[in-house]
């Protein structure tokens, strides 16, 4: 098993060494333009593995030949955000970078599933489809975990209890128009309704769609990394061990929940083969309108590209 991570900024080096310290593959390979970055990087994470207890070998590169035949690669090449930057401000530079990373990581990796964390990312998960000529089981975006997991941890920090407790689903696009199923919320299995009145809950989801450049504001020369790799590496894991989590993830939509033509998050259950299914629950006309809002956002940037 080898799992290549493209892009050895932040996100990029924090997933290649959660990766490796999980020992989700027997080779990590880290690639970046920059000469020297990955292979310092790679070496310096390889060179913790006797004080951490890893086997895993982790390697830098520049070009894309030591990342031959990878199960699984991780996208998190180009440009982050700066204050005042939406994702979508990203998008004709970004769109550029993934084209050129997907096209070599083709060649060398034909069969291996794509997870794609670059922004703005529904966008930048449909470049890979379409440059890749993948199934679209096999090319998935990673971030309904990130913007579930900053709900979850909004939810807990309000109420003082521990995030394991705190049950709930994002879905749609991964900007401002995110939806949280405020509706499939509960706090060990008791509605979020039965602590939040509808003005905190209303707080807490405008905190969750701006979670992203809360942290780009404080940082102002970065953009968030540990819980975008850690959710990216969530995606890894249950992919190497065929765990069928059932996670919320960006895919291409074929006319689940009356979408067409376009990637949005959606609750999926992703094992060995990607994803193996999408899972279709009840909403109500609030969260059905949301929905269909958000992927439509979605559908008019990608309308947008000239690949």
């Amino acid at each position: 098993m080898k799992i290549t991570v493209v892009g050895a900024g932040n996100v990029g080096a924090t997933a290649a060494q959660r990766i490796a310290e999980k020992e989700l593959a027997n080779e990590v390979v880290l690639v970046d333009i920059i000469d020297g970055v990955p292979q310092g990087k790679g070496l310096d994470m390889y060179e913790s593995a006797p004080i951490e207890g890893f086997d895993s070998l982790v390697r830098g590169s520049n070009g894309y030949d030591e990342s031959a035949n990878s199960s699984i690669v991780v996208i998190t090449a180009g440009i982050a955000r700066k204050p005042g930057m939406s994702r979508d401000d990203l998008q004709n530079t970004n769109a550029g970078i993934v084209k050129s990373v997907t096209e070599q990581i083709v060649a060398k990796s034909p069969q291996a599933i794509l997870i794609v964390v670059s922004n703005p990312l529904d966008v930048m998960t449909y470049v890979a489809m379409k440059v890749s000529g993948f199934e679209r089981h096999r090319v998935i975006g990673m971030a309904g975990i990130l913007d579930t997991a900053r709900y979850r941890s909004f939810i807990a920090m309000e109420l003082g209890v521990s995030v394991e407790d705190i049950q709930a689903l994002v879905l749609g696009g991964h900007g401002d128009s995110m939806v949280p199923l405020v509706s499939y919320t509960s706090v060990s299995g008791i509605p979020l309704t039965h602590f939040c009145n509808q003005e905190t809950i209303d707080r807490l989801v405008k905190r969750t769609a701006n979670g992203g450049i809360e942290i780009v504001n404080f940082l102002k020369t970065g953009s968030a990394y540990y819980a975008p790799s850690a959710a990216a590496v969530q995606m890894v894991e249950a992919i190497v061990k065929d765990k069928k989590r059932i996670l919320p993830c960006s895919v291409w939509c074929n006319g689940e929940y009356g979408l067409n033509g376009t990637f949005t998050g959606l609750p999926v259950m992703l094992g060995k083969k990607g994803v193996e299914k999408i899972i279709e629950v009840p909403l109500n006309e609030n969260e059905k309108a949301a929905l269909k809002k958000s992927a439509e956002e979605v559908k008019a940037n990608i309308a947008k590209l000239n690949l």
